[in-house]
């Protein structure tokens, strides 16, 4: 995961991630990874609309979000 994140960061893409919390509940977040350390991630959470820190752990999946251009005549 930790690669993925990195990967995130360097390229400034936006991911769709899924997380369980410490408590055992699972959320889909849209974020923007910021920062990444060993053990833990900061992100712009786009659900929360602030900057969160995640544990890499805790990281169910990541799927990169693609933005398709449409043609507009």
């Amino acid at each position: 995961m930790r690669v993925e994140l990195i990967k995130s960061m360097n390229g400034n893409y936006v991911l769709d991630m899924m997380y369980i919390s410490k408590n055992g509940a699972i959320s889909k977040r849209t974020i923007n990874v910021l920062q990444v350390g060993v053990v833990s991630f900061c992100a712009y959470c786009f659900l929360r609309k602030s900057r969160r820190t995640f544990t890499i752990d805790n990281v169910l999946a990541l799927v990169p979000i693609v933005y398709k251009e449409s043609l507009v005549i």
